[in-house]
């Protein structure tokens, strides 16, 4: 009897072959590609930039994404992007960004979530709201130091808010070069 190979090829790593012909033809995508077809998909976006003349200083950006208690949804993060720079010195420019759950943000604006499929007057059930001080309180879900540039961590809704809960979301940048920082954020989630 030939040693026939149940779901792959011998030379190929398990499962890349399609087994459940059940749609054709097979179509793979990211959830969010689905949730932006349903009119569920959001960004929200901030910045802020400082002028150094004499002596360190740091230019900050939070934001804070509540999800009300009677909202009926749930927000599952997709993607937190953002960057560090400006004119100053970048090898001297350093930052930091932080999500916590939780936590409070002072003297907060308003920052309307825009939805992501461009054909819908969908809105979101959360409420977002920046500020340019760091967060305080909450409990720290992942504090990383980054260097002058773009991040983009993807979480593909590996983060969940449910009703009655909090994310906040901070980058920090810092320099003691003569010249401009600056810190943006940028936040997309879906809700279903």
């Amino acid at each position: 009897m030939p040693n026939n190979y149940v779901i792959n090829d011998n030379d190929q790593p398990v499962y890349v072959e399609m087994t459940n012909t059940f749609r054709a033809p097979d179509i793979s995508a990211p959830p969010e590609i689905s949730a932006s077809q349903a009119a569920v998909l959001f960004s929200a976006n901030a910045s802020n930039s400082a002028t150094i003349v004499l002596s360190l200083l740091s230019a900050v950006i939070s934001v804070r994404i509540s999800n009300p208690s009677g909202s009926g949804r749930t927000l599952y993060l997709s993607r937190i992007s953002g960057s560090i720079g400006g004119t100053s010195v970048l090898t001297s420019i350093s930052g930091s960004f932080t999500i916590v759950k939780g936590g409070t943000i002072s003297s907060p604006s308003t920052v309307t979530p825009v939805n992501n499929n461009l054909a819908s007057a969908a809105a979101s059930s959360m409420t977002v709201q920046s500020s340019t001080a760091a967060i305080s309180g909450g409990t720290v879900l992942a504090n990383v130091q980054i260097a002058p540039g773009v991040f983009n961590p993807a979480f593909t809704g590996s983060i969940i808010v449910p009703p009655n809960n909090v994310i906040s979301i901070s980058v920090s940048s810092s320099s003691a070069a003569v010249g401009t920082i600056i810190s943006a954020l940028s936040l997309n989630w879906w809700e279903r």
